[in-house]
């Protein structure tokens, strides 16, 4: 398919709608503060001590897979699988404010110029140790995952997986990021939000489990997913504040709302509505003051998610 204009607009929406959302719950996570009666603002703070505005280790991940994404490289490659890790393991060497456990963990574990093969065979290996790997870590960091595959759903399965499995091997933490990200890529092709469209690139045992699941969440309050830092959980927590809310604004309300890992649900949630709505359609106020590491504002995150779309550089013959 050849991106238009809309396509383009709810691209970035997804990117941005991400990083907004995560930068606006980063204040109150596990309870930093309260939300005050108007709602959650952009008052920085939190476990890392964050600027007003500043996104945390949820975008920094994004980011990571989206600087790839916007060279053109093929995201389910060998190189570009390599190219992210590496561009996981400086962010690590930087010495950032907050790092999720396992992720840290697996970055720690291969050296400094790891590749793709050995980060997902550390994680391979901590999933079969400990059989406790489905953090919220890697669902976390979907919001770019599906864009340059438009026109392509079995290359958007293909990625999500490979992607979250550099970190988070756990079956259930794949199966998430496919859902979540052909939930993004529909929205981004068309503006419908549909997350059971994703159940048939799943095997039988996992359509039964995440029907269920969602169906869950579909049918209860928001609140009733805290905690949310397992991926399943995390997944109910985000569709459960879709559902549950109108309009991007209100969504993101609605996810931080519910409290606990406050700024992933939040991203999780602000990527799915974000490709939905469009960029045009989030708040100029956020948008002016959002940044994060690698020093980075929202016109580059705009810019990339339009580079990834269009599967890199336009070529000047």
């Amino acid at each position: 398919m050849i991106p238009n204009s809309a396509h383009i607009d709810r691209a970035c929406g997804a990117v941005l709608g991400s990083a907004v959302g995560d930068a606006l719950g980063a204040g109150y996570e596990f309870g930093s503060a309260r939300v005050g009666a108007d709602g959650p603002q952009m008052i920085g703070g939190g476990l890392g001590g964050f600027a007003r505005g500043e996104w945390t280790d949820d975008t920094t991940m994004a980011w990571c897979i989206l600087d790839v994404a916007a060279t053109g490289q093929d995201l389910r490659s060998e190189a570009a699988l390599t190219a992210i890790g590496r561009n996981f393991r400086t962010w690590q060497e930087s010495g950032p404010a907050d790092i999720g456990i396992q992720t840290s963990q697996i970055l720690g574990r291969v050296g400094t110029d790891p590749t793709a093969d050995v980060l997902t065979a550390a994680a391979e290996k901590l999933h079969r140790q400990t059989g406790r790997t489905a953090g919220n870590g890697s669902l976390m960091r979907t919001a770019a995952v599906a864009l340059p595959f438009l026109d392509d759903p079995g290359a958007v399965v293909e990625a999500a997986r490979r992607i979250s499995a550099l970190t988070h091997y756990d079956p259930r933490a794949q199966e998430a990021c496919v859902l979540w990200s052909l939930a993004i890529r529909r929205a981004v092709i068309d503006g419908d939000l549909d997350l059971r469209d994703g159940l048939r690139y799943l095997d039988d045992e996992a359509v039964v489990y995440w029907t269920e699941r969602i169906d869950e969440a579909e049918t209860s309050e928001p609140g009733r997913f805290n905690p949310n830092g397992w991926v399943v959980s995390a997944l109910q927590a985000a569709w459960s504040s879709i559902v549950h809310s109108d309009g991007f604004g209100h969504t993101l309300d609605t996810a931080i709302g519910i409290g606990d890992d406050t700024d992933t649900v939040a991203a999780i949630a602000g990527a799915l509505v974000g490709a939905k709505w469009g960029s045009s359609k989030i708040p100029a106020r956020w948008l002016r003051i959002l940044h994060g590491y690698p020093g980075k504002r929202a016109e580059d995150l705009a810019h990339a998610a339009e580079l990834a779309v269009n599967r890199g550089p336009k070529t000047v013959v």
